[in-house]
């Protein structure tokens, strides 16, 4: 079966772009085989930093034929007293069909004409010819770039193409203004082991052919022989290294033939913190560093950096890689030792200088406002002085490192240098690990703070950017959110649920809108709800996609434009949460299918009555002289009985207890809607109606201890 290769050679691409051009390819290319009716039982995508190629095999070398049928006119317009009209004659002539072709067939519109055309298959061939240009054109990146005086939009100048149906050459040219780039069978090689060109015969040849110029053109044969390669040499080293996984996709995405460069640094750099020497390596150089051991995180004067040049010249390569590496360490040595002749509280008053954000002036204006914040939130969790004083502090100095050398070099560090310093400083060490522990999670997924000095000040500092940035209007919308205020508001639920904070987010949102508006002259009432609005729908998401909770039981517990429970979400998020998860739980052990069908149902008939949310209590407003029925009675009692259930259930969150009780009264409840002794809900009596809808909202009430079992959908 046939198989075709495609090569663009380039100009060195981007890291970034190679990775998600391998990724689109993957995507589209088999969608486009699938939208032409190709099979195949391969689709490769290949890159190095010089081409992007695929590699298709077991093609058929046609397309199959096929039957089209073709909607025409309307039946009356295409035919008048039987004979065929200008419209029939023109249809049959445009689909290239004799008159005698057209069939007529009713539809939901009334009768049309049709004609059925059987279609060749065409041949692979002239599909690829039309295909490739459009793969190539369809390519999406960052900063595309033109070249010459053509049109043509590409990461980089494309400079070849290779184009083979097993061996011949398809031919494709690609067109950029006076340039004109014609498929062939040449390929480049290596720049420095192999800088002749080379001929593929055939399209299965590719891997090889390249292999055999130095061009591993597969990343993930690429990215193994990098690991295996720097490990072996961190071993004979006397050390190990870590594969930073983003660190290596770069490498891998650097190279057409790997090899590792052992380099190595004076040991008086040793002297910089870790994280410092890291940075400088893996961030900013591409380096490898080497650990004595991996968990120790001790280091060894040594670094690992994968060339693509010569490996007989890797000496040389050694050396330029070393006076690279001294020049950027020997700046964190300066940088680190000034900023320590100095203690992290001086360098408060810089921050003056920083702008948090022009309507809302530096970032001590808003340590200001976070050190507030934070002294709201040990109130609420009624935290001992010392706490207390320890939060004050860290969320003073939290954002102090900002102004340090050492991070206005290397941002990457800020809250790292902060802890380093505050130590350095004579800080208390929770205030110092708060210091940096504040910024996490800095995405999904990622580590949260695990003192509790590290949760107030992150939070607080979330709380702030959050109702700051709300507060002057810059809201997100759609996918636009430049202040990440979506994963601000995560994090602030993602800090609460694990550490279970017994906060009251609805009254801290409320005190902190209060407070921005009286220093900033807006409208609290509007602030406060616009940020319960964007809370409640993260707390939504969260559930939903991180708790894998059903939608409907998300609904139950969060309420569907329902201000009791909205409130209680916000005022409880460790509630909210308690109750989603133990929903899902009881629906997949089928508890919940146990009382579904009374609860629901009382629920709903409920809503045609007059009771509130909150009462409990049967005694004062069942009338038992109203009672026709012994169901009546029998419910009643089972509501007596249920009342001390709830009210612990309530004070303990142990909502088991609950659905105890009120799979208990389950029967009570089906035998007064449909036993021998049941009753007409919607009595034509009014008082008599109005008591047996007072007994199923009371039912309605206590189920809503735990959730709204009207949103609840059965057998989802």
């Amino acid at each position: 079966m046939p198989a075709f290769l495609l090569e663009v050679g380039t100009e060195e691409l981007p890291a970034s772009f190679l990775s998600d051009a391998i990724v689109q390819w993957r995507s589209r290319i088999p969608q486009s085989l699938e939208a032409n009716s190709l099979t195949s039982t391969a689709v490769e995508v290949y890159g190095t930093p010089r081409r992007l190629a695929v590699l298709i095999t077991g093609l058929p070398s046609q397309q199959p034929d096929r039957e089209e049928e073709i909607k025409g006119p309307p039946a009356q317009a295409a035919f008048k007293d039987g004979k065929p009209t200008p419209a029939a004659t023109g249809f049959a002539k445009k689909q290239g069909v004799e008159l005698s072709a057209l069939e007529i067939r009713p539809t939901e519109k009334g009768d049309f004409v049709f004609v059925k055309k059987s279609i060749a298959g065409r041949p692979v061939a002239d599909i690829f010819t039309e295909l490739v240009p459009q793969w190539i054109s369809g390519l999406e990146g960052k900063r595309l770039m033109r070249w010459g005086d053509g049109d043509v939009r590409f990461s980089r100048p494309i400079r070849w193409l290779v184009a083979l149906l097993d061996e011949q050459v398809l031919p494709i040219q690609l067109v950029n203004g006076s340039e004109i780039i014609t498929s062939d069978r040449l390929s480049e090689a290596h720049r420095v082991l192999h800088p002749e060109a080379v001929t593929i015969a055939q399209a299965t040849d590719y891997v090889e052919t390249l292999r055999s110029a130095y061009v591993i053109v597969d990343q993930e044969a690429r990215a193994k022989i990098i690991q295996e390669q720097v490990q072996a040499a961190a071993q004979k080293s006397g050390g190990s290294t870590v594969i930073y996984p983003d660190l290596l996709e770069e490498v891998t995405n650097l190279v057409e033939y790997p090899s590792a460069v052992v380099g190595n640094f004076e040991s008086e750099f040793l002297q910089l913190p870790t994280e410092v020497i890291t940075e400088v390596m893996v961030t900013h150089q591409r380096y490898f560093p080497v650990f004595k051991a991996v968990e120790s995180k001790e280091l060894l004067p040594h670094f690992i950096t994968v060339s693509n040049g010569d490996p007989s010249k890797s000496d040389i390569i050694a050396v330029g890689n070393e006076r690279v590496i001294r020049a950027r360490l020997a700046d964190g040595q300066f940088f680190y030792k000034a900023d320590l002749s100095k203690s992290l509280e001086s360098f408060l008053p810089q921050l003056e200088t920083v702008t948090f954000q022009e309507e809302l002036g530096s970032v001590r204006t808003k340590i200001d406002r976070i050190v507030k914040i934070a002294d709201y939130i040990s109130s609420q969790l009624q935290l001992e002085e010392n706490q207390r004083q320890q939060n004050q502090r860290a969320a003073l100095l939290c954002k102090a490192d900002l102004v340090s050398q050492m991070v206005y070099e290397f941002p990457e560090l800020q809250g790292i240098m902060g802890e380093k310093y505050a130590l350095a400083s004579g800080e208390d060490a929770e205030v110092a690990q708060a210091i940096v522990e504040h910024y996490l999670p800095t995405g999904a997924g990622d580590n949260l703070p695990v003192t509790l000095t590290g949760q107030v000040v992150g939070l607080a500092d979330r709380l702030d950017t959050l109702i700051s940035i709300f507060g002057i209007g810059l809201i997100p919308s759609g996918s636009s959110d430049p202040f990440a205020l979506r994963r601000a508001a995560n994090a602030v639920i993602n800090i609460t649920w694990p550490a279970n904070l017994q906060i009251n987010l609805s009254q801290l949102l409320t005190q902190i809108a209060g407070d921005f508006a009286a220093t900033y002259n807006k409208d609290q009432n509007a602030l406060t709800k616009t940020l319960q609005e964007f809370f409640l729908q993260r707390i939504r998401t969260l559930l939903q996609d991180e708790k894998q909770i059903d939608y409907d039981l998300v609904n139950a517990v969060l309420g569907e434009n329902d201000p009791e429970y909205t409130q209680r979400a916000l005022e409880d998020l460790l509630d909210v949460r308690d109750r989603a998860l133990y929903l899902q739980q009881i629906r997949r052990d089928g508890t919940l299918d146990k009382i579904y069908e009374t609860v629901n149902r009382s629920t709903k008939l409920a809503a045609q009555g007059d009771l509130d949310f909150q009462q409990l209590e049967p005694h004062n407003l069942i009338q038992p002289e109203l009672f026709q029925k012994s169901s009546e009675s029998s419910f009643y009692n089972a509501l007596v009985e249920l009342v001390p259930q709830t009210q612990e259930a309530q004070q303990s969150r142990n909502y088991q207890l609950l659905i105890a009780a009120l799979a208990k009264i389950a029967p009570t409840v089906a035998n007064f809607f449909d036993g021998e002794d049941s009753v007409l809900v919607m009595d034509s009596n009014p008082d008599i109606k109005r008591n047996r809808l007072h007994l199923l909202g009371l039912l309605r009430n206590h189920a809503r201890v735990l959730a709204d079992f009207g949103a609840i959908v059965k057998n989802l």
